[in-house]
């Protein structure tokens, strides 16, 4: 599948702000199910974009507008070319009560920690072991605790924040879905079950009704050993496919904003979201 995705966030300052320093996760990965074949970034004021791989081999962009600038433009327009997902996990199970001892060699202590946004909490724990009675793999126990967070908890823009921890998600039942990614995360974790958080796009094809394509889109990955990782949305029930573009990982949201950054000047401002998922004939 090829699919493009612009990507703009404008900012409106009530007065002019400088010495702005910004870091941007916009650019598609390529990895062995998806390929990045163009990707454009514009910035107005226009600066000099520089960029590097961080710890997780997220591709970051930054810059800085020491001049003092009343509005920020960050724009990005990708070209993608998706595969299907081939690994079958349910194909292979792994058992559960064995995960912990099968990942010890593997590159997933990050992912089995508390961080940020996420904690292993009783309540997590306690949730997490009554959602997967009866399922004695990973893959199975993964997807019992993405159907879960699904069907109890209510998709509802503009109740959270990016500043909201898991453990009021837990309270409310209510989000989005960089909250039931950080819910899941929690759940996954307490039971051993490596899981990291990933940023990136949905495309809602004409025939399709999925949650959370009209913005950036959030969902998990669990490790599941002689496979890798394997992608799971709870806020849509189901595995990653083509459909999805990854843009990057970490251990929750601190890790991966798509526009982050700093500047001297006023706190009261304006922030405007647009993107755009289309499918390229």
């Amino acid at each position: 599948m090829k699919l493009q995705v612009t990507h703009r966030t404008r900012y409106t300052y009530a007065s002019p702000v400088r010495e702005s320093f910004n870091e941007v996760r916009l650019q598609p990965v390529s990895n062995e199910h998806q390929r990045c074949d163009s990707f454009l970034l514009k910035v107005l004021p226009a600066a000099r974009l520089a960029h590097y791989s961080d710890f997780h081999a997220n591709i970051i962009h930054f810059f800085e507008l020491p001049s003092p600038h009343a509005t920020l433009l960050v724009e990005s327009l990708a070209k993608v070319t998706t595969k299907p997902v081939t690994n079958k996990p349910a194909s292979a199970p792994v058992p559960l009560a064995g995960i912990a001892q099968a990942v010890r060699g593997e590159r997933c202590f990050d992912f089995l920690q508390e961080s940020t946004h996420v904690e292993k909490g009783p309540e997590a724990w306690r949730l997490a072991l009554d959602v997967t009675a009866g399922y004695d793999d990973v893959w199975g126990a993964s997807r019992a605790i993405m159907a879960h967070i699904h069907s109890q908890f209510t998709y509802t823009p503009n109740v959270t924040s990016v500043h909201t921890h898991m453990r009021d998600v837990l309270a409310d039942r209510r989000g989005v879905c960089q909250d039931f990614a950080h819910v899941m995360l929690g759940m996954c974790r307490a039971l051993h079950i490596p899981a990291l958080y990933v940023s990136g796009y949905l495309y809602n094809g004409p025939r399709d009704h999925l949650l959370g394509s009209q913005a950036s889109h959030a969902w998990c990955e669990v490790f599941i050993p002689g496979l890798g990782w394997c992608g799971l949305d709870p806020t849509n029930n189901q595995p990653t496919d083509e459909r999805y573009i990854k843009l990057a990982v970490g251990r929750d949201y601190a890790d991966v904003p798509p526009v982050r950054g700093h500047y001297k000047g006023t706190t009261d401002r304006r922030m405007d979201v647009e993107v755009l998922v289309t499918e390229i004939e």
